[in-house]
């Protein structure tokens, strides 16, 4: 299921709280400088990674099972053989869109989303998408 431009807009601009998979310490990797752009722009955090405490100021969880509060935007940046456990755990939250990163792809996550009647986007950044959307 393709997602149009002005869905993907509308999207974008009604989500609040992003839980970003695989979010990094390392300031030159983009699942740092990805999520820290986007907080720039007021959305809210939420690094998953097993093995940090706090990224960009946030509380870190382990994985997706542990988020408790609603998402808007389950956002990836890990393997896509990794995609799939993560996206069956990402749907049970009803985030308003799946989404992951440039460069990652994978048919069994989409798949699942597809199934979950979420919206899905594979190999495409989101601050690349954010900038072009909203220039």
């Amino acid at each position: 299921m393709t997602v149009s431009d002005s869905s993907l807009k509308s999207l974008l601009a009604s989500s609040k709280t992003i839980a970003v998979v695989g979010c990094s310490q390392n300031p030159e990797k983009p699942g740092n400088f990805v999520p820290a752009f986007l907080q720039s722009k007021g959305y809210r955090i939420i690094p998953i990674n097993p093995n940090d405490l706090e990224i960009l100021g946030e509380k870190c969880l382990k994985s997706v099972s542990e988020l408790k509060q609603g998402i808007d935007i389950v956002s990836v940046f890990r393997p896509g053989e990794e995609c799939e456990a993560i996206v069956k755990e990402g749907v049970k939250l009803k985030p308003k869109i799946v989404w992951l990163q440039e460069g990652i792809e994978s048919k069994e996550a989409e798949k699942i989303v597809e199934i979950a009647g979420i919206p899905f986007v594979q190999n495409k950044c989101m601050m690349k998408e954010f900038k072009r959307l909203f220039p």
